[in-house]
């Protein structure tokens, strides 16, 4: 038997046995009927959705996202995405509301409230201040008969599934519900708004997915640092400035239109006596591959990936004219890989 077929044994008894533990048996049932949970919710979701994201979208100020417990870890999920998706958004303590942070919602902003029972006290103050000022108040609930949803301006019911507990007792089925909602509701905005990866960059300007949506302009040398020169210049003056701008290579500019490229390479495949001598037209590559300022720098390392020959250097182009210009290293450095 080879040790391959052995270790593919090894893997199904472990698996068997797996099947087999109560631990893993309690672990699928849950998330069955989470997953169930979440079908019915999915069909229930309907024209009230709509409404609420229709109201939320004319919405000036902030949507100020409130819970008790469980409820209210939710409510603090929903609107880290609702904020980082563009729909201006924060979490408000119920109970600390009552202490003086009701101040933070003004009459410009909407308040999503989120409880299963519909009846937290905790909620009142909050409750009543939505109602004094004319603030939009939205429930999110699991009964449609409670005082939330019956105070609201608009409701959004959960589906009437059992919590996964087998007590039916501890907030699961009905949080996950809660999330998926929210999340729903995050990017349906998003959608509406048309928020892109560009202005998804903006609120996430670090870690990886940051810097993959980094833009060109925001990592080009530009200005003075550019090694630009002119096609009938003699390649000494050429070299001069490829080793004083130190990107490995020089743009050749006719007329302030981009018109050629020399790199470092090109100096080893021409290597001769008279090179330095030599006029930079009779070197250059000519229609180099550029890039615009606005485009991804994760789409600038692929055009440099690209052409069947890699480059490390690209130009950056407005109408034709160099602006700036991307090395790999420049990529590297921000983590773009």
């Amino acid at each position: 038997m080879t040790a391959e077929r052995a270790g593919a044994l090894r893997l199904e008894a472990a698996d068997r046995e797996a099947a087999t533990s109560p631990a893993v048996a309690s672990a699928r049932r849950v998330i069955t009927a989470e997953a169930d949970a979440l079908r019915v919710l999915a069909h229930q979701v309907g024209s009230a959705f709509a409404e609420v994201v229709g109201r939320l979208a004319a919405v000036s100020g902030r949507v100020v996202v409130t819970g008790m417990g469980k409820s209210g870890h939710v409510a603090r999920k929903i609107a880290a995405t609702l904020a980082s998706t563009g729909t201006p958004a924060l979490f408000v303590h119920p109970a600390e509301a009552s202490h003086g942070d009701l101040g933070m919602i003004t009459p410009q902003d909407a308040v999503v409230a989120l409880s299963n029972s519909g009846e937290t006290p905790e909620l009142r103050d909050l409750i009543l201040y939505t109602r004094r000022f004319g603030i939009l108040l939205v429930a999110v609930a699991g009964r449609a008969r409670s005082t939330l949803v019956e105070a609201a301006d608009l409701a959004l019911v959960l589906p009437e599934v059992r919590e996964a507990c087998p007590m039916g007792l501890a907030p699961t089925t009905s949080t996950t519900c809660m999330l998926a909602l929210g999340d729903a509701l995050a990017v349906a905005l998003l959608e509406r708004r048309g928020f892109s990866a560009s202005d998804f960059a903006l609120f996430h300007p670090g870690g990886k997915l940051g810097s993959q949506l980094l833009r060109v302009e925001q990592l080009m040398h530009k200005g003075d640092e550019l090694p630009l020169v002119g096609p009938d210049c003699p390649m000494v003056e050429a070299v001069l400035q490829m080793s004083d701008k130190r990107l490995g290579c020089v743009g050749v500019v006719e007329g302030g239109r981009l018109v050629g490229i020399v790199t470092d390479g090109d100096l080893r495949r021409h290597m001769a006596p008279d090179l330095f001598e030599r006029p930079v037209r009779e070197l250059m590559t000519p229609r180099p591959r550029t890039i615009d300022r606005r485009a991804l720098a994760v789409e600038a390392l692929a055009v440099m990936n690209g052409g069947g020959r890699p480059v490390t250097v690209l130009f950056v182009v407005e109408d034709g004219r160099p602006v700036g210009a991307l090395h790999l290293h420049d990529c590297l450095k921000a983590g773009i890989v």
